[in-house]
């Protein structure tokens, strides 16, 4: 199964040599993977003339035959190679040496929006500003697809003298690939040359070409140039354009057909820190694991650490709770929502019930006559056939047919090419309690529509209670102004944050569903080899999608404010983000129907207007982060590993995660004891924040809103006045809880006011 269909799906964090249950142990001894060594910088001995050499002498040390596929800059202090689990033991225990670390394969996390996001008249003079094309967006993912319209670099001027990457050459790619607005492409395929052997370049291009789509599809997203009729077969016609269109590309392709390895991801942090990006955009699946030994988290902390803000997607595994990735407090974590525009197609069945879905199919209409229907459980003799795997239909029962499949499994296009293949002459795709309501769009082969849970079940309720059931399929195009919208997606991945619970993930949604960008020449839009067909735009979602979108529009607010830090840039994208609709009811989970929380949509959905003059700001830097590192009680060794640098706590400073300047609030709280039936004292914790002015002199105002009335809430002070830029002023949030049986979540939202700025932080409360 190719990887450019994956991203359709609910996409999983995986080790990549996890099976030891499938060796003998020596062959395990005797295998080989890919380790990243951590050396110690600051302990080479004097006898080596430089640290190339030190790296060289170590590795030899274990192994004559082990090379170096990369020696690293900024991520890390060293190297990674190829070894058996005894050398990396071995190696491990050599002087100088901080971790051996294991490779790990991630996955990728897979027009309208700039309307839906108000980027339109109110911004146009920033967008037209000189100050835009100054900022470059780097984008680390499957490569690019350089012809694209959307790398137009008509207008540009000169590209940024301090820009220092390149257009690395390859198999269909050369240097002439690259303008003033593509400014740089590289490609880092070591790692996964190293896992998979050679690359099979008749399959897959060893260069910076895009081969899988997804690439190109978020670096257009992030920061595509402006590109008039613009529509996938029609759908979402229009004038297609990035969050910042006038802001530089840079794309470090990491990820091939075979996923994304940490030896490749770590290589191009190194470079796009040493090219000079602004914004680094990774739609990566990153772990749950401790900061220090995730690659992802290092890199980020590191280009943070140059200035450079990092945004990620939270991930796929929505709606299940603490399925969020990419937890670091200095990542811009990003979940999905949906947009103002919608796909529907309609189910009409025997009875004279139809059901409203949605499809992006656009080939031969279907017979406006009904056609049978029958469900993929009874016409598979395999276990999974309710799924339509691939070979799991009968023929002879599903010919001229429709055919009623399940989600889940594998990729929903692909279930309608087996259907197809099977003889069948449309599918309905029906969703379970797991994707509840929500409907994602796909290019279907075969006339197919989705349909949600309620009506999946009454369809299937229909098909298994009458002797003839039949229906026909129809299609509606495009259609505008759907209500309520945005609502959280049900595949994006949700907090609590199981990592630091003190620490509130998602940081918020953008859009992610049915996004229309760029596409790679090199498949159709299913990604499926059986798709002849070749778009110059295709319509998918994910995570995957609403990371660019954050990305780009950090890029704008780079461009308006090149002064602010990453931290004040997220804070100012989290503190104007919106939670309600224009009605004042919460914006909605389509996985439940009900209100979303803060731990769904973070600080809520983004608003880039807002964020231009958000008017306080949440700033954080090295120090504080470091200190944080203390309040997590790292040992310096691993501090070192995730900072690269030497830092020692304080024994005599009392550090407290609660302390750390975060634009939004966590708080776990103790539960009963449950022991007599008697309960806890009130529980306190106190929090203190730090705001800073970057708007114009002014009194601010607190309020709080809670929907938790268990937990007293009292700010101290409630009213602080700036007279000048960039002034600094400290508050405390004191919580006082009754306790409540484990498991129980609240919420309440914190905001500063001065009539015109409205700083708003949410609460997420938690007993455990």
């Amino acid at each position: 199964m190719m990887l450019n269909f994956k991203f359709f799906h609910v996409v999983l964090l995986m080790l990549l040599f996890f099976g030891k249950y499938a060796m003998g142990e020596k062959e395990i001894q005797h295998s080989k993977r890919t380790y990243i060594v951590h050396m110690d910088k600051s302990n080479m001995p004097a006898s080596f003339e430089n640290h190339l050499n030190w790296y060289d002498s170590s590795l030899k040390s274990v192994s004559d035959s082990a090379e170096m596929l990369y020696t690293y800059k900024h991520v890390a202090h060293g190297f990674s190679t190829r070894l058996t689990a005894q050398e990396a033991d071995f190696l491990a225990k050599q002087p100088g040496i901080l971790f051996v670390m294991p490779e790990v394969k991630y996955e990728l996390h897979t027009t309208r929006t700039p309307e839906f996001l108000g980027l339109g008249r109110a911004n146009t003079i920033l967008v037209a500003s000189d100050k835009q094309s100054d900022v470059i967006i780097g984008v680390l993912d499957t490569g690019v697809w350089p012809e694209h319209k959307s790398f137009d670099d008509t207008g540009l001027g000169r590209i940024p003298s301090r820009w220092k990457g390149q257009c690395e050459t390859g198999n269909n790619f050369n240097s002439s690939s690259c303008n003033r607005k593509l400014i740089g492409a590289r490609f880092f395929s070591k790692g996964y040359e190293a896992a998979f052997g050679p690359i099979d370049e008749k399959t897959e291009s060893k260069s910076p070409r895009d081969d899988d789509g997804h690439g190109t599809h978020t670096s257009t997203t992030a920061g595509g140039s402006v590109v008039s009729g613009a529509s996938l077969f029609g759908f979402a016609s229009g004038t297609a354009r990035g969050m910042a269109p006038r802001a530089r590309v840079a794309t470090y392709k990491v990820c091939f057909l075979g996923g994304c390895f940490t030896s490749d991801i770590a290589a191009g942090i190194d470079r796009a820190i040493d090219d000079g990006v602004d914004v680094l955009s990774m739609s990566i699946g990153g772990g749950s694991m401790d900061y220090y030994r995730d690659i992802v988290a290092i890199g980020a902390f590191t280009a943070t650490a140059h200035g450079i803000l990092v945004s990620t997607s939270a991930g796929n595994g929505g709606p299940s709770q603490g399925s969020l990735s990419n937890a670091a407090p200095w990542i811009t974590t990003v979940g999905a929502g949906t947009i103002d525009r919608d796909f529907p197609a309609y189910t009409s069945i025997g009875n004279g019930n139809r059901y409203s879905g949605v499809s992006l199919y656009n080939g031969k209409p279907f017979p406006d006559s009904p056609f049978p229907i029958v469900y993929a459980g009874n016409v598979s003799d395999s276990s999974s056939g309710y799924l339509c795997i691939s070979g799991s239909l009968n023929r002879r029962k599903v010919a001229g047919k429709i055919v009623i499949c399940d989600r889940g499994g594998n990729p929903r296009v692909e279930k309608g090419w087996v259907v197809k293949d099977a003889g069948g002459i449309g599918m309905i795709l029906a969703n379970n309690e797991d994707y509840g309501e929500e409907l994602v769009a796909d290019a279907h082969l075969l006339p197919a529509v989705a349909l949600g849970q309620k009506a999946s079940d009454a369809l299937k309720k229909y098909a298994f209670s009458t002797p003839n059931p039949t229906a026909k399929i129809t299609f509606g195009g495009t259609q505008l102004g759907v209500q309520p919208s945005p609502v959280v997606a049900a595949f994006s991945s949700r907090g609590p944050n199981e990592l630091t619970p003190q620490i509130l993930k998602p940081d918020l949604i953008a859009p992610g569903v049915n996004i229309l960008a760029g596409w790679t020449g090199a498949v159709g839009p299913t990604g499926l080899d059986s798709d002849p067909r070749r778009v110059s735009f295709n319509i998918i979602s994910g995570t995957s999608m609403s990371c660019p979108h954050v990305s780009g529009l950090a890029a704008l607010i780079k461009g308006a404010h090149p002064d602010w830090s990453p931290a004040a840039i997220k804070s100012a994208l989290m503190t104007t983000a919106y939670k309600t609709y224009k009605n004042g009811q919460t914006i909605l989970d389509i996985a439940t129907g009900r209100p979303a929380t803060p731990f769904d949509y973070g600080a809520g959905h983004v608003d880039p207007v807002a964020a231009l003059d958000p008017g306080l700001v949440y700033d954080a830097s090295i120090d504080d982060y470091l200190s944080f590192f203390c309040a997590l009680k790292y040992t310096p060794a691993q501090i070192k590993l995730a900072a690269r640098r030497d830092f020692k706590c304080d024994p005599k400073k009392a550090y407290r995660v609660e302390d750390f300047n975060y634009p939004s609030f966590a708080v776990p709280l103790e539960t009963a004891s449950g022991f007599g039936g008697g309960s806890r004292a009130p529980v306190t914790v106190k929090y203190s924040r730090t705001v800073t002015n970057v708007g114009t002199a002014g009194t601010y105002k607190v309020s709080v809103s809670s929907q938790s009335p268990s937990v007293k809430i009292v700010v101290e002070p409630q009213i602080l006045s700036f007279s000048q830029l960039y002034e600094k002023k400290s508050y405390t949030v004191t919580f006082t809880s009754a306790s409540q049986p484990s498991g129980t979540t609240g919420f309440a939202h914190l905001e500063w006011s001065d009539g015109k700025h409205t700083v708003a932080s949410p609460i997420a409360f938690s007993w455990i």
